[in-house]
């Protein structure tokens, strides 16, 4: 009787794990994109093992309750204490991609461009991009959580497990961080500050 149980109990969250956690992957896969500055495998990798750890910990999630939410705070661990390895390591060069790069140079082959990044960067534009992209990390955690995903503040807080008035705080710090970086941009097209 104790093994039934077991077996169904693991067929409940197999089941929980397809129907509330996967259909999530695409939103996932959106934020590791931009935290990882737009490198498709870092993303790819930063997803894989996002729903790895998921999986592991599945008996934690409450079924019914925000997966969303759940898995976001995941990857954003999973990210930071990759980020935190990398900033103690010193900067490492993969001789295969050197050899790869220089191969596709000196071929007529035309390159490959990826159409979420061609998306994303005509939506927003390259200067918008690029100036996210430069924001410490823990600002752009905020702004792409409420602004490119939508998160509400206790949503967010939930996620960063911080309090919400830190979310309002980084949040405000993030947005005057990304106008003063956008303002000559803005003028160069047209806008005048109106202070």
């Amino acid at each position: 009787m104790q093994v039934m149980a077991e077996h169904l109990s693991n067929t409940n969250y197999e089941l929980v794990f397809e129907e509330e956690l996967l259909p999530q992957i695409d939103s996932l896969y959106t934020f590791a994109y931009h935290l990882t500055n737009y490198r498709e495998e870092d993303a790819n990798d930063l997803v894989q093992e996002t729903y790895f750890k998921a999986y592991k910990a599945i008996e934690r999630y409450h079924q019914g309750t925000n997966a969303k939410a759940w898995l976001f705070r995941i990857l954003k661990n999973i990210f930071i204490n990759e980020y935190r390895k990398r900033s103690n390591q010193p900067q490492r060069v993969d001789y295969e991609e050197i050899l790869h790069y220089h191969d596709e140079e000196s071929s007529s082959y035309t390159s490959y461009h990826d159409l979420r990044e061609e998306m994303f960067q005509n939506m927003m534009g390259d200067e918008v991009t690029n100036a996210i992209n430069d924001l410490p990390v823990t600002f752009r955690v905020v702004i792409l959580l409420c602004d490119i995903e939508g998160f509400t503040y206790e949503e967010i807080s939930k996620i960063l497990d911080i309090p919400i008035g830190t979310v309002r705080s980084r949040l405000h710090r993030a947005r005057n961080l990304l106008k003063e970086k956008l303002k000559k941009y803005a003028e160069s097209l047209g806008y005048k500050d109106k202070r």
